[in-house]
C-alpha cells in the first residue's frame, strides 16, 4: 500500500514478461520476469498514447520508470521536482505515497496520498499532465482529507470511471476500512451533488488492516481488489491481495463464498510464496493482451527489498486468477 518506509526505495529493475505460466510448486504464480530498475513500492502503470509504459511509485516526489516492452524498465526521474507547500501539513517528510495514474479526457491524471506512517492525518492530492512524463505534472491540490479524529484514512486513492460516465474515488486503510466518494469529472475533486462517503470493505473483528483499493468492471461485475494485513516490514510483511465483487460500484462487495467485504470477506488473489513475500499495493492495467496485476513484493532473497511484480489475470471462472 502506501504506508511505506519509502525512503529506502532504491532504483532497481522492474520487468515482467507476459509469457507467464502458472506456478506448479505453489498455489500462486511467481511474478513474470522483469529487469532494469525494479525496486518499487505501490506501483501504478499506464500505457501512454505513444505506446510507452509509465510506471509511477512511492518515494522521492513519486518515482517514474518507463519501458517500451513491459519487460525492461529504466528510471526516468520524478513526477514532482518542486514539492507543493501544502504537503508539509500532512507529512514532515513531504513525501507522497501510492500514486494512481490514468488517462482521461486528453490528459494524464494522478491521485496520490500525503501522510506519515501510522497516522490518519492524511490527504489525497491530484495532479495532471499532458505527457505523463517526469517533471511535467501540475498539482491541483487537495481532494479529500482525514484527521486524528477520523475513523477512516485518506490514503491509497484509486479512480474508477463507470460506463455511465460517473467518476468514483476509492481510498483508505485500517480504522473502518475502504471508503468511496463520487468525483466531479470537470474538476477531479469531490462531486458537490453527492458528498456521501460510502464504505466498501472493513474488518470489524481482529486486525483492521485492509487498504489500497483498486476497482475494475468485468463481465457485468465490479471487482474490488485490496491489500490485507501488514506491509512495509521487509521479510516480516504479511501483505496479501484479496478481491470481492458486486453488481453496483458502491457495493456490497462479496467474496467467492458470499462473505461481505464489510465483514472480513475477501477471496485471495496473491499471497506470500517462496521468496515473494507480502505481495500488495496493487493496481490493474488493462493492456492490449489482457489485464495485468501490478504490485510490489518483498524479496526474501534480497533482505526484503521491495520489488515490482506483474502477472496476467484470467477471468474465465468469473473471478480473477493470476498466472
Amino acid at each position: 500500500m502506501s504506508r511505506t518506509l519509502r525512503r529506502t526505495l532504491a532504483v532497481l529493475p522492474a520487468a515482467f514478461l507476459l509469457a507467464l505460466v502458472p506456478g506448479s510448486a505453489s498455489a500462486y504464480p511467481n511474478p513474470g520476469v522483469v529487469n532494469g530498475d525494479i525496486v518499487v513500492h505501490d506501483p501504478s502503470m499506464v500505457r501512454s498514447t505513444s505506446g510507452q509504459y509509465l510506471l509511477y511509485s512511492t518515494g522521492e516526489g513519486l518515482q517514474l520508470r518507463t519501458s517500451t516492452d513491459r519487460t525492461a524498465f529504466g528510471r526516468s526521474g520524478n513526477a514532482f521536482t518542486t514539492k507543493p507547500s501544502w504537503w508539509k501539513n500532512y507529512s514532515s517528510a513531504s513525501d507522497p505515497w501510492a500514486p494512481d495514474i490514468s488517462y482521461r479526457g486528453g490528459k494524464y491524471l494522478m491521485y496520490y496520498a500525503v501522510s506519515s506512517f501510522g497516522s490518519n492525518t492524511s490527504a489525497i492530492g491530484l495532479a495532471a499532465s499532458t505527457t505523463g512524463q517526469a517533471g511535467s505534472w501540475s498539482d491541483y491540490g487537495i481532494v479529500y482529507t482525514s484527521n486524528a479524529s477520523s475513523d477512516y484514512n485518506a490514503i491509497d486513492p484509486n479512480l474508477f470511471v463507470d460506463d455511465d460516465g460517473k467518476w468514483w474515488l476509492s481510498f483508505g486503510s485500517w480504522w473502518t476500512g475502504i471508503k468511496m466518494i463520487r468525483i466531479d469529472p470537470s474538476t477531479g475533486k469531490q462531486y458537490s451533488g453527492d458528498t456521501a462517503r460510502r464504505s466498501l470493505a472493513s474488518r470489524p473483528t481482529g486486525t483492521k488492516a485492509v487498504e489500497a483499493p483498486s476497482i475494475v468492471k468485468r463481465n457485468g461485475y465490479y471487482y474490488l481488489f485490496a491489500s490485507y494485513d501488514t506491509c512495509c516490514a521487509g521479510t516480516s510483511s504479511t501483505y496479501k491481495i484479496k478481491v470481492g465483487r458486486a453488481t453496483a460500484v458502491t457495493g456490497p462487495y462479496k467474496d467467492k463464498n458470499g462473505v461481505s467485504m464489510l465483514s472480513n470477506g475477501g477471496t485471495p488473489v496473491m499471497e506470500s510464496h517462496g521468496r515473494y513475500i507480502g505481495p500488495g499495493g496493487q493496481s490493474i492495467l488493462a493492456d492490449s493482451d489482457g489485464d495485468l496485476l501490478v504490485y510490489h513484493y518483498y524479496d526474501g532473497q534480497d533482505n526484503g527489498t521491495p520489488k515490482l511484480g506483474v502477472n496476467l489475470l484470467n477471468w474465465s471462472s468469473g473471478w480473477p486468477v493470476a498466472y
